[in-house]
């Protein structure tokens, strides 16, 4: 019979991207604070292994993992991806045979091939989590989506120009505004979800997420994303409009402070912690399938 003192199985992460996120919950990892979450340091993998080398701290230098292939020897039991979708792709099915994978980058299930994957590879006993970040209202979505009451969908961020890292024709929007020096709000793309993702990988995570709470019955394909500059925001602006059964609807509209340039505006290192915490948690219940924490 187990002891009610006994201590909880830690979770040994491997942190998966050393940008500055990476490095922000790595140092977490480390602190006071993350051993008394019982969380250990499994490896750090970076596509730049001298950045790793660079940090002043030991522990992090000894952490370094040179070839991601080699993941499994260090006995990860959940896997942070901080770095790029591609990871996801490349990796996402190798990595849940081995630990449970926390998704930092959804926008890569607009894949329908790598969705259909990683739903799969959710097992009994893997689960894949995805951070909630500036999604208000993700659980409600999911419970929604569950009952079969969710009507409708759209996720509408607003940003400043120097925030956007976009390509193709939401890109080609983006350069035009730039060159009028117009001022304002303008709209650069609006539609699907899934035609979204691809165009605007680093910027619009919270659409993906709230594409996978949908469920299938919305999905990437009828959860609408709209995506506008506005040259006077010094903030990431997030409108989430939810539509229901018999006319029901709800708007919650999010205002998170940005430095210039910044993909990922101030409070979102705060709530991606949080959601790691949460996921940490839940992962030591052995219970699989995807979650959004």
């Amino acid at each position: 019979m187990s002891s009610l003192t006994e201590t909880p199985t830690k979770t040994r992460v491997g942190i998966v991207g050393y940008g500055a996120l990476g490095q922000y919950l790595t140092q977490f990892v480390l602190s006071d604070e993350g051993k008394a979450a019982n969380m250990e340091l499994a490896f750090i993998w970076n596509r730049s292994p001298q950045k790793v080398l660079d940090d002043p701290n030991p522990l992090v230098q000894q952490a370094l993992l040179t070839d991601l292939n080699d993941f499994a020897s260090k006995s990860p039991t959940m896997i942070v991806e901080v770095a790029h979708p591609s990871i996801t792709v490349d990796y996402g099915q190798a990595f849940m045979s081995q630990a449970n994978y926390f998704c930092g980058s959804p926008t890569v299930f607009a894949n329908l091939q790598v969705e259909q994957n990683m739903r799969q590879a959710a097992t009994k006993n893997k689960a894949l989590y995805l951070p909630a970040g500036a999604l208000w209202g993700s659980s409600d979505i999911q419970k929604m989506a569950a009952r079969g009451s969710l009507k409708g969908l759209t996720i509408t961020m607003k940003k400043a120009p120097h925030h956007m890292k976009v390509l193709g024709s939401v890109k080609e929007a983006v350069d035009k505004i730039l060159a009028s020096n117009e001022s304002g709000e303008h709209v650069v793309y609006e539609g699907p979800v899934r035609g979204l993702c691809p165009l605007a990988p680093n910027n619009v995570n919270t659409m993906a997420c709230a594409a996978m709470a949908a469920g299938p019955e919305l999905g990437f394909d009828k959860t609408i994303g709209r995506l506008i500059v506005d040259s006077n925001l010094s903030a990431h602006v997030v409108i989430v409009e939810i539509q229901g059964p018999g006319g029901f609807t709800l708007e919650s509209t999010r205002y998170n402070p940005a430095k210039k340039g910044a993909v990922t505006g101030n409070a979102t290192y705060a709530s991606f912690l949080s959601s790691m915490l949460a996921a940490a948690t839940h992962s030591r219940s052995g219970i699989g399938g995807v979650h959004i924490v």
